[in-house]
């Protein structure tokens, strides 16, 4: 498969690119990596309401724009470039497509357009402490659910929390209100400041049921899936910006006289960066098309893009300190940020090691 991107979406991308280099420096992120909790409502406000990307792939009966995954990806291409301090993932990848995949048009109805136009922020909560597999969060019919979820993606800001819980019948998904009774949410210490965990303890909080249950195993699957394609673009955009700022480093920087760039053995490392960033534009774009397909390969395609990107940003990002030198070390530059974005980025939705086996397994090796 072959994703070739439009005039449009290139026009989309210097639309998003310009309102991010206004809203998202890095300043205004340091700001908000200092914070214990919220994000910059205004920006939020004017991504909804001015430039529509939370309703980028939502479908127009819900207020959205119709568009599919790969606009998506696009924004997201551009967001991880600018480690973009929001819950835009949590909210307009992950509850946007539990609530697309179940089916579910009462929940549609009534979560879809309150996310498009801002005034939502929800999100998905899959791993438990044993991992991103295990559920033991219970629900009693009435219903109400009892457990633990953690590594939730922006969980002390959302409004509303999907989740997989085990009924006597068998897996089912419900929504939960982060106000309701019982709920307990906890922030959890993190590498990476840019993106936010909590931890949700569910003391007999009450839940409304979305979906089929017969289903909702594989819908919550599938969420993943398609989130590990979209985290495969946004890993790629922050590729793209490390190596940007190792070869102008490399350029500006002067040692004995010459640019240090002009030294081999920083031309090396810098051509090893470029070839690790247009693989894994490669593998995102084609993920990301299957993404927008919903392909027979998508789990394959999803799988392997979140493998490579996740270790190819985080090699570039380590090069990228390298090339920087003593000054890559500091806290005031930004290539720890990137650095630590990688790494956290590369644990998101199970490790490399963990899609690489699943890749294996699907293959029969």
């Amino acid at each position: 498969m072959t994703l070739v991107l439009s005039a449009e979406h290139e026009a989309l991308r210097a639309t998003v690119r310009e309102f991010l280099a206004a809203t998202s420096p890095q300043a205004r992120v340091r700001e908000w990596m200092a914070a214990d909790s919220g994000f910059d409502r205004d920006a939020w406000r004017l991504m909804a309401k001015q430039l529509g990307l939370l309703g980028l792939a939502v479908p127009e009966e819900f207020g959205g724009a119709g568009g599919s995954a790969v606009e998506l990806g696009v924004v997201l291409e551009e967001m991880g470039r600018a480690l973009v301090c929001a819950p835009f993932f949590a909210t307009a990848v992950l509850a946007r497509q539990a609530l697309l995949g179940s089916g579910d048009r009462a929940a549609q109805q009534r979560y879809l357009p309150a996310i498009v136009s801002g005034e939502l922020v929800a999100t998905v909560a899959v791993a438990e402490d044993e991992g991103w597999d295990a559920v033991t969060l219970a629900a009693t019919p009435g219903w109400s659910l009892t457990g633990t979820k953690s590594y939730v993606l922006d969980g002390m800001d959302a409004d509303v929390v999907f989740t997989l819980a085990r009924t006597p019948q068998g897996l089912g998904m419900f929504a939960v209100d982060t106000d309701a009774p019982g709920l307990v949410r906890e922030s959890l210490p993190v590498l990476d400041r840019t993106r936010r965990l909590a931890r949700m303890s569910f003391h007999a909080v009450a839940a409304t049921p979305v979906g089929d249950p017969a289903f909702a195993g594989e819908v919550m699957r599938t969420v993943l899936d398609h989130a590990a394609a979209a985290l495969a673009m946004e890993q790629a955009g922050g590729a793209a910006r490390v190596l940007e700022l190792a070869v102008d480093h490399a350029k500006s920087r002067f040692q004995f006289g010459r640019a240090i760039g002009s030294f081999q053995a920083v031309k090396h490392r810098c051509a090893d960066m470029l070839v690790l960033v247009e693989q894994a534009k490669a593998v995102a774009y084609h993920a990301i098309a299957a993404s927008a397909t919903d392909a027979d390969d998508l789990r394959l395609a999803a799988g392997l893009a979140k493998a490579f990107c996740s270790t190819a940003y985080t090699r570039v990002a380590n090069e990228n300190i390298q090339i920087h030198g003593g000054i890559g070390f500091t806290w005031e530059h930004p290539a720890h940020l990137y650095l630590k974005r990688a790494k956290s980025s590369e644990l998101m939705f199970g490790d490399p090691a963990r899609h690489r086996d699943a890749i294996g397994r699907a293959l029969g090796v």
